[in-house]
């Protein structure tokens, strides 16, 4: 099987976007995705990154691909959760301490920092809206971001997400309380809580 054959098969597996990582870690040489570029079968989308044309360009994977490092949290991760209808104009993402977030602010993300120790918690992946996956809190780890950033969140949308989440089926209160309190945000949850419940 030629280097381009083999590669096409790698692509057609992720769903139509390859990364010069990926194309390395397959030990196929770079210069067959110039090959595709060349043809028109790929679209070089930024750096290290390809599409095929045939495909919607998935912001949210595509800034997750560049930077691994980041988790998508806040407004984003309601959205991602379906618990906000507001669509996010600027994407919002959570990066360890020490993670130098310039680039991530030049390219328009909003950036929160938080202990290294926190930053793993809640960890899950969500389908985007083009069905790909990528890093984001879980409901319980996002309810408690927005209360520990409430000064600086919309209170309706907060009220909202906070009600949307208590209807929810699959709401694990057990695990937000835990978190709130990891969190240092006990007694602010629970002051909604009396007003929600």
């Amino acid at each position: 099987m030629t280097g381009v054959n083999r590669l096409k098969k790698i692509i057609k597996k992720h769903g139509g976007i390859i990364t010069t990582s990926l194309v390395e870690e397959n030990n196929i040489h770079r210069e067959y995705l110039n090959i595709l570029v060349k043809e028109g079968e790929l679209e070089r989308v930024s750096h290290g990154i390809y599409i095929t044309p045939d495909i919607w360009e998935d912001r949210l994977l595509i800034n997750q691909l560049k930077r691994t490092r980041m988790i998508y949290s806040h407004g984003t991760a309601l959205y991602l959760h379906d618990l906000t209808d507001r669509d996010p104009l600027q994407y919002v993402v959570t990066v360890p301490q020490g993670y130098n977030p310039s680039r991530l602010k030049e390219e328009g993300l909003i950036v929160h920092t938080i202990k290294k120790e926190w930053f793993e918690l809640g960890v899950c992946t969500k389908k985007t809206a083009f069905g790909n996956e990528v890093k984001t809190y879980n409901m319980e780890r996002t309810i408690c971001d927005i209360l520990r950033d409430r000064n600086n969140q919309d209170s309706a949308i907060v009220n909202d997400s906070l009600k949307r989440y208590f209807c929810r089926k699959e709401k694990d209160l057990n695990k937000l309380m835990k978190y709130a309190k990891e969190l240092r945000i006990e007694s602010i949850l629970r002051t909604y809580l009396e007003v929600l419940l």
